[in-house]
């Protein structure tokens, strides 16, 4: 595994291109916490190594260690960085509606964008044996719900930003790089725009591979 950057605490193990790795990466910039990013390598079986599958049962990215604390799923990280981290209680608001609403947010993320928006991407950048239509149509329901919700409102859930939108944002910016255009959805870029303007946001780089 190779390590970049600083001697902090925390560190995250991870793939630069997975959106999974992306909205923990994204999350703690947010944040402002200083943090190592440990790339593993997919391609050479380094997440089925002893090393990697004691920190993560299932060889899978991303990997939080904060101290003695190791947590895997991104979205469980998302969970404990803001209820560890955020004094504000803006990130993971306690209210049950907007709880409620963010908890939401969270499943789609592994869910239905999972199945959707990540999966496309995975067939067509990756070669993964997946069935891209069925993903595609997924793709397009999640957008056209997304779409709507957006259309009343700034983030998920109004106007204050929230995990939710940090857990759904990877993905459904980067679902064009499946073949599923974002051109007949504005008040998704306008959303995807929102985001990216927040101080401390980093963007998942571009992939070198072009959708096929």
């Amino acid at each position: 595994m190779n390590a970049q950057s600083s001697s902090s605490a925390i560190q995250l193990y991870g793939v630069v291109l997975s959106g999974h790795t992306h909205r923990v990466q994204l999350f703690l910039n947010l944040l402002g916490l200083p943090f190592e990013f440990i790339n593993v390598n997919l391609a050479s079986g380094e997440n089925h190594s002893a090393a990697f599958l004691a920190m993560s049962p299932f060889g899978e990215v991303p990997v939080l260690r904060d101290g003695d604390v190791v947590l895997t799923d991104s979205s469980a990280i998302l969970v404990y960085l803001a209820s560890r981290y955020d004094r504000s209680g803006r990130w993971l608001p306690r209210d049950p509606v907007a709880a409620a609403t963010v908890q939401r947010w969270l499943s789609n993320a592994s869910g239905k964008i999972a199945y959707g928006p990540c999966a496309v991407r995975l067939v067509k950048l990756f070669g993964k044996s997946l069935d891209y239509d069925t993903a595609a149509a997924i793709s397009l329901r999640v957008l056209a719900a997304m779409e709507l919700e957006l259309s009343e409102k700034k983030f998920a859930l109004g106007d204050q930003v929230s995990i939710a939108d940090v857990a759904a944002f990877s993905y459904i910016e980067h679902v064009p790089e499946g073949g599923i255009s974002l051109a007949p959805y504005p008040h998704i870029r306008a959303w995807l725009d929102r985001v990216s303007a927040l101080p401390g946001f980093v963007a998942m780089p571009a992939s070198a591979r072009p959708a096929a």
